[in-house]
């Protein structure tokens, strides 16, 4: 009788079967729409790339500070601060270049997740930084994600692109609507309640 071939062993599968706790520097399902290649591409890219995207900083947060915390990940490159479109101010997002794919890796485990100005920090391999992408992608020059959001966030410049227009309409109409009062009818000052007591006529009687 014929010996079947041998099949050859994926040690990934036995290594994903037995894994209790999920690897921390493996990428998210995530894949940019403005990526140019096909997703095999994307996912090679992945596994050897040197940069990260850095996401849910603080608008307020330096340069100074992102190298002192990855940093400890690896040597780092460069860092690319992510801009607002229309002020070229910081806008909640970075790219961190590592030298070595390994320091990205390392990255992974133990900075992602991590507090940076009271802000959980999300990082994510990345293909590769390209000119342009330091810009928001929101209508209002932001990061798509505060175009729509509802909470107030002080330290990602307060209400969300279309809660603010809300809330600027809302004042407006109150402005609007205010009509402040031009004359007191006479004597309305003697009932007047203060701090001190209710008004007191004056000398004069009145």
């Amino acid at each position: 009788m014929e010996a079947e071939a041998a099949t050859p062993f994926d040690s990934s599968l036995l290594e994903d079967r037995f894994t209790i706790v999920p690897r921390l520097d493996r990428p998210s399902t995530y894949k940019d729409h403005q990526y140019q290649g096909t997703s095999t591409q994307w996912s090679s890219d992945l596994a050897k790339t040197t940069t990260l995207y850095v996401g849910n900083l603080s608008f307020y947060t330096t340069e100074e500070q992102l190298y002192e915390i990855f940093t400890k990940a690896g040597e780092i490159k460069r860092i690319i601060m992510g801009l607002s479109r229309n002020t070229k101010t910081p806008c909640g997002f970075c790219f961190v270049e590592y030298y070595t794919h390994e320091s990205a890796l390392e990255c992974m485990k133990y900075v992602n997740g991590t507090k940076l100005d009271d802000r959980i920090i999300r990082t994510d391999l990345d293909p590769g930084f390209r000119e342009g992408r330091q810009f928001g992608r929101g209508r209002s020059g932001g990061q798509v994600r505060d175009e729509y959001r509802q909470e107030y966030d002080e330290a990602r410049g307060g209400w969300g692109h279309m809660r603010a227009k809300q809330e600027e309409e809302r004042r407006r109409q109150q402005d609007d609507s205010y009509e402040a009062i031009s004359t007191v009818p006479a004597g309305a000052e003697l009932q007047i309640n203060s701090r001190l007591g209710r008004a007191s006529p004056s000398r004069n009687g009145y």
